[in-house]
């Protein structure tokens, strides 16, 4: 039990972050809930995809950097962050409720932790409580900043004028970019130096997180601001 409270807080911990956030129209509980079962769902074909590629990480860390590289960022980052995004796209940008600029993110997040907490458990469960107290302050924060950044360019493609198709790529590129960064240095890991990189990429897609959230919050501000000059909400007449 409590490996497996260990494995979940920290996903639960930045949806709650993130929620809270969401200052001006918050989403319904249900539906979050619903964005978090699909990322746990999205699981399922990143593990497909990266058992079909029939290579393990430890056979890959014998077969050189570029071996690395490919796996890192073609099959792992592709995959995972792929099965995010189809979920993201597929079933939850088309609902009604997401009504706010913010809500990209809101729900790539719920998303992403969905599947880090899924991904959590597996690596706990096998690997014991120091492996969960480092994924609780590398992995799955990571996670969080993937989703951040495809929420913040999915948010874009719903409420932009143009280039919603430019803003969907970037939603699915960025994370591949970081997530794969991120993964190449773990993998490699041969000493200290490779394994400062993995927390470089991490720290740079933290502060890019940070900046968009700041950024989504102010566009949802003068969003509702803007919404409620047309159409003033109803005062009863006295």
């Amino acid at each position: 039990m409590g490996l497996l409270a260990l494995a979940i807080a920290p996903g639960l911990a930045i949806c709650l972050f993130i929620y809270y956030k969401d200052k001006y129209n918050r989403e319904p509980i249900w539906l979050l809930l619903i964005a978090f079962v699909l990322g746990v769902l999205s699981i399922i074909p990143a593990i497909i995809v990266q058992v079909a590629y029939g290579s393990d990480i430890a056979r890959i860390q014998g077969e050189g950097t570029m071996a690395i590289a490919f796996f890192s960022f073609c099959v792992v980052a592709v995959s995972e962050e792929g099965s995010k995004f189809l979920m993201l796209r597929l079933f939850l940008y088309p609902r009604k409720h997401f009504d706010d600029p913010f809500d990209g993110i809101v729900y790539a997040v719920m998303v992403g932790m969905g599947f880090a907490t899924a991904e959590n458990i597996m690596y706990v469960s096998e690997h014991g409580v120091q492996t969960g107290i480092l994924r609780m302050f590398l992995s799955v924060p990571a996670h969080g900043t993937f989703a951040v950044l495809m929420g913040y360019f999915v948010g874009f493609a719903k409420f932009g004028a143009k280039n919603k198709s430019l803003n969907f790529l970037w939603a699915l590129l960025l994370p591949i970019v970081f997530h794969g960064s991120f993964d190449f240095f773990i993998f490699d890991g041969s000493d200290s130096l490779i394994i400062l990189g993995a927390l470089v990429s991490f720290i740079v897609a933290l502060y890019l997180s940070f900046k968009a959230i700041r950024r989504k919050q102010a566009i949802s501000k003068l969003y509702h601001e803007e919404k409620e000059k047309l159409f003033p909400t109803e005062q009863s007449s006295l």
